[in-house]
């Protein structure tokens, strides 16, 4: 009788030391985070895959990195209600959760990742360190779930640039690195067909390969530090990356309101509350558009001032996005891809007015990619595409509009004469969180 009420205390203990998860109890939570957590889950099931599917180019020309056949988000550390909020937008809790994975590769969205190559923490900021360093070693490596599971992963090599998608904490939050690339939330809310998806991953690559060498040169040599850990946890739900995030984003929308002329914003005024006006309809009745020539080259107008307010590195990348454009487009076709998806993408955006991404034409990148297309006998296949309207009867509408990449309106001047030295995101957020210290992985 001792020895069983012995074992009844100890088991008592034991379960009172063991971590207790956040579960979804009915409580009432930020419904605008829960939409971009559910839009964060979608952006990155579509994304998970084309990421694969970039990875047949094998292009002996790219550098490269390695990728999971999965991605993970945590809870951990943040607030209780914002905890309740992951829960039930994506089942995720404090410990690494899986929100999106491809077939057959032994997880499923929800899984909880408890070991990773034999090295556990109860710390989730640790454990995705972890997972970086095997997915960098290139080697397949176990890892244990909480359901018992213990799955074999085996890392594939990409061309560089991962695509990353901005936390739900800061939906508008986007940066452009040759080594990852941060897209606003709202790239996300278009549904993404498996070709628009491939088109962003490729375009990102494309970033990457086209500006590298001159976003480097632009990095003064900086040494780099925490690379794994920073990069890894940028999209994941982890306090501290979303805390500088935010920072970062604050950052960049200060520059931004000192880069464009008072000339240029006074003319975009009333062309910009006609928008935001529209965009809020749509928000509440998801409905699609059907945009006059003039709404179209509004928006095209709105993308060309989200490229000419970018900062630090991204205003490097910003130079190449044009080339990114072409480059994405060639390796659309050798994966057996319809090469207009990016066409059908900018599209869909600017018909929901989501403008304040790089996946937006603006009328030069527009004219670009258009004349390639044409090379190819497609003209029509766009002008289907652009709701009925040619690239050349946009480009007409020029004449009676700003034009917000015109260098009398944005200036592709060096960004940080308008951002203090002091500031840790001058140079954007993924430069800046490179430079954070490194987490340790001890226990």
């Amino acid at each position: 009788m001792y020895r069983l009420l012995l074992l009844g205390l100890l088991s008592l203990l034991t379960a009172c030391a063991a971590p207790q998860y956040t579960v979804d109890d009915g409580s009432k939570v930020n419904e605008a985070l829960l939409a971009h957590i559910r839009n964060f889950g979608a952006g990155e099931q579509a994304l998970r895959p084309a990421i694969q599917r970039s990875a047949a180019l094998q292009d002996p020309d790219c550098d490269t990195q390695w990728e999971l056949p999965f991605s993970v988000a945590t809870s951990y550390d943040l607030d209780k209600q914002d905890r309740i909020a992951w829960a039930r937008g994506l089942g995720v809790d404090e410990r690494p959760t899986v929100v999106a994975t491809l077939p057959k590769t032994g997880v499923q969205r929800g899984d909880k990742i408890t070991d990773v190559a034999g090295y556990k923490s109860d710390n989730s900021e640790k454990m995705l360190l972890a997972l970086a360093e095997r997915r960098d070693a290139g080697k397949p490596f176990k890892i244990k779930l909480a359901n018992g599971k213990g799955p074999t992963i085996a890392p594939f090599k990409v061309c560089r640039g991962y695509t990353r998608l901005a936390p739900p904490s800061t939906p508008q939050a986007q940066d452009y690195h040759w080594l990852l690339s941060v897209h606003p939330l709202q790239v996300a809310q278009v549904d993404l067909s498996e070709d628009e998806a491939l088109w962003a991953v490729l375009w990102t690559q494309g970033v990457s390969e086209e500006g590298g060498a001159r976003m480097k040169t632009y990095h003064y040599g900086t040494q780099i530090v925490g690379t794994l850990y920073n990069v890894f946890t940028i999209a994941s739900g982890v306090k501290g990356a979303a805390l500088a995030v935010d920072a970062a984003l604050k950052t960049a929308q200060a520059a931004a309101a000192n880069i464009a002329s008072e000339v240029l914003k006074t003319q975009l005024l009333e062309q910009a509350k006609a928008l935001a006006v529209a965009r809020m309809r749509d928000e509440l009745s998801s409905t699609v558009q059907r945009l006059t020539q003039q709404q179209a080259m509004g928006a095209m107008q709105q993308a060309a001032m989200n490229r000419g307010s970018l900062i630090g590195v991204a205003w490097v990348a910003a130079t190449v996005f044009d080339r990114a454009d072409t480059w994405a487009y060639q390796r659309m076709a050798r994966l057996n891809a319809n090469p207009l998806a990016g066409f059908a993408l900018h599209q869909k955006l600017i018909e929901r007015n989501l403008t304040a991404n790089s996946l937006v034409f603006d009328p030069e990148r527009m004219a670009s990619l258009s004349k390639l297309a044409d090379t190819q006998g497609r003209s029509d296949d766009v002008r289907a595409l652009l709701g009925g309207f040619k690239p050349s009867e946009l480009q007409s509408v020029l004449a009676s509009m700003p034009v917000a990449s015109d260098p009398h309106g944005f200036s592709y001047d060096d960004p940080n004469d308008f951002v203090a030295s002091n500031q840790p995101f001058a140079k954007g957020l993924v430069d800046g969180m490179l430079n954070m210290p490194l987490a340790s992985t001890a226990p």
